[in-house]
């Protein structure tokens, strides 16, 4: 048994980094730019040209921070066209249509070139200020009716340039690409105050022709390998760099996009109050449908059989948010029988985090009962089931029915003999606790406001924090593992027949 385990546990490696990398790939192809969340919230003050330097730098510290600086994997299959620093473009609609346009055209210094003088372009033209160039194209404007049409339609002007320059870094289709060098070409002329941007204009077209002219398509057909060493986004996210990350091996999750916070410090609590409040109603749960089960296999169609699968059956089809809010309505409300507290897992104006293991118990023990009666009424029927079928096959083998010919006791018959083989199907649905108390049960613990995972969960998926959402998915499939492994382990307990060698 215990070479087995060690080689079972041995498996676990490849299928962590298995689980690692899906969550990997998940989290950088997740929606939206992870920097731009990160510093949505933030605010600072000062003049627009100051913010927007500290909002840039601040961005590059959180970028480096969380390893977006660096390349994607170890290695990158690519083509010859395809320049080893892509990965430094920050901005990720940028990147892909420099992908689109390197496919292309086949040649990166041209195409590199083409999106630097966009890019200052578009730093000239954000330069433009209405009022400055009022003042010093029409200085003899007197009449404020006037004034004030030309300054909107010079801001409609520069506001109408800045979005055709802007969207060249988002656009490879050839006659998109034309269409808006074009408009932004009859702006320069027809307005003289934007004369001063047409040598960088000029280039901008001059490179644009150089995408047709010295296209070097077949070097797309020509695969290359680069190679980036431990210096990259999966190494860092998988290991960290031993300073101000550890990597998800060590429990380090990333950055909640919510509030900033490190992941691993708002789990933790979390999956503890998710895990014990599974845990307990699970044991409930087998407690009593094992015996129930074990009943209605021997009392087979039975008047008693019948009734109590009908009451279980009742309990199963009542879903668990009409339950929860009838139980408190009926016995956490002052109107009827205000026996419970209505939410929570304890009381903040008294509870002492000094406190010892069983002091804390008796304190939360009210808050749990309606929440874990929520959480085990609909088990009752499922497992009973379950344990029912298993046991009726049991007793009708062949083993069974020489231990009553040998005139054992009915007592010890089914205790003893039938009892242990029809615990395997049971076994195979408790494998299942692991991965589901991780992510508790998110209508309960909103019902009765319980600060557990399932909560957190939906909060996450509500506001798209993908840190949070990839944490739960990586630890539901090393929790899964872990519980099919104690499921292999306890088969061979029950049943003296498995062996693992």
């Amino acid at each position: 048994m215990l070479k087995y385990v060690i080689k079972r546990i041995l498996t676990f490696i490849p299928m962590i980094i298995a689980i690692s990398l899906i969550a990997f790939i998940i989290s950088i192809n997740a929606p939206g730019d992870p920097v731009e969340r990160l510093t949505k919230s933030a605010g600072s003050e000062g003049t627009a040209d100051e913010q927007s330097g500290a909002s840039k730098k601040e961005k590059q510290e959180i970028r480096k921070k969380l390893g977006l600086d660096l390349p994607i994997f170890y290695i990158n299959i690519s083509n010859l066209s395809v320049s080893d620093t892509l990965y430094k473009i920050q901005d990720r609609s940028h990147k892909d249509n420099i992908k689109k346009l390197v496919h292309k055209c086949g040649n990166w210094n041209v195409v590199s070139e083409y999106y630097k003088s966009i890019l200052t372009f578009e730093r000239k033209s954000k330069k433009l200020i209405a009022e400055e160039i009022l003042i010093q194209m029409y200085p003899e404007i007197d009449s404020n009716q006037n004034r004030k049409k030309l300054l909107n339609d010079i801001n409609e002007t520069i506001n109408q340039i800045g979005f055709e320059v802007g969207s060249l870094c988002e656009t490879s289709e050839s006659n998109l690409i034309d269409l808006k060098l074009n408009k932004i070409q009859s702006f320069i002329d027809s307005n003289s105050y934007l004369t001063h941007l047409k040598t960088d204009f000029e280039k901008t077209k001059k490179l644009r022709g150089d995408l047709i002219s010295e296209a070097t398509k077949w070097k797309t057909y020509i695969p290359t390998i680069l190679w980036y060493g431990t210096k990259n986004q999966y190494h860092l996210w998988l290991f960290g760099n031993g300073k101000d990350r550890k990597g998800v091996i060590r429990g380090d999750f990333g950055i909640s996009y919510i509030d900033s916070q490190p992941i691993s410090s708002k789990i933790w609590d979390k999956i503890g109050i998710s895990f014990g409040l599974s845990i307990i109603s699970i044991l409930l749960a087998y407690l009593v449908s094992i015996p129930i089960g074990i009943y209605s296999a021997y009392k087979k169609d039975s008047k008693t059989d019948r009734i109590t699968s009908l009451v279980l059956f009742i309990l199963y089809s009542m879903p668990s948010f009409f339950v929860g809010t009838v139980l408190l309505l009926q016995f956490a409300n002052p109107d009827n029988l205000s026996w419970f507290p209505v939410s929570g897992i304890q009381d903040p104006t008294i509870f002492d985090p000094e406190w010892g293991f069983f002091k804390k118990l008796s304190h939360r023990i009210p808050y749990l009962i309606l929440p874990i009666i929520t959480y085990t009424y609909g088990s009752f029927a499922f497992l009973s089931r379950i344990m029912r079928i298993g046991m009726i096959d049991i007793v009708s083998q062949d083993y069974i029915r020489t231990a009553r010919a040998k005139g054992l006791g009915e007592k010890k018959v089914i205790l003893k003999h039938a009892l242990r083989n029809s615990l395997l199907p049971i076994i195979t649905v408790f494998a299942a606790i692991f991965p589901m108390a991780i992510g508790g049960s998110i209508i309960i613990e909103m019902i009765f406001s319980i600060p557990g995972m399932g909560l957190e969960i939906f909060t996450s998926i509500l506001n798209k924090d993908y840190p949070m959402i990839v944490t739960v998915f990586t630890l539901s499939g090393f929790l899964t593992m872990l519980g099919y492994l104690i499921a292999d382990i306890l088969y061979a307990v029950v049943d003296p027949r498995i062996s693992y060698k």
